[in-house]
């Protein structure tokens, strides 16, 4: 199994219009072998900022890496560098993860 996640940090005054983007757009997701879920995440407020992570868990991490050569990929993304830019600080933050243990 294999997470990718972004982290973004997004000032309080745009938290509403960045979750309407991430919760009105077309992910492509489901289209893709490998692909397991998706999660969206809001964590805590600090200093006038939010800490909002997308979690996307994958059989492993070929599927994500195909995942991210896709057409889907680029089609779900191709608004990314317009409006969303400048609903958060930065640029995300993207870690990846191999499961070395799992436990249900």
């Amino acid at each position: 199994m294999y997470l990718a996640m972004n982290r973004f940090t997004v000032p309080t005054e745009n938290a509403e219009a960045f979750e309407a983007l991430w919760l009105g757009r077309d992910s492509h997701l489901k289209e893709m072998d490998g692909f397991v879920e998706f999660h969206m995440l809001k964590g805590p407020e600090t200093d006038g900022t939010i800490l909002y992570a997308s979690h996307t868990v994958w059989a492993d991490e070929e599927a994500f890496r195909a995942w991210t050569r896709s057409d889907a990929f680029r089609a779900s993304h191709k608004s990314a560098g317009s409006s969303a830019q400048k609903l958060h600080q930065g640029t995300p933050t993207f870690e990846g993860f191999s499961t070395l243990q799992h436990i249900r």
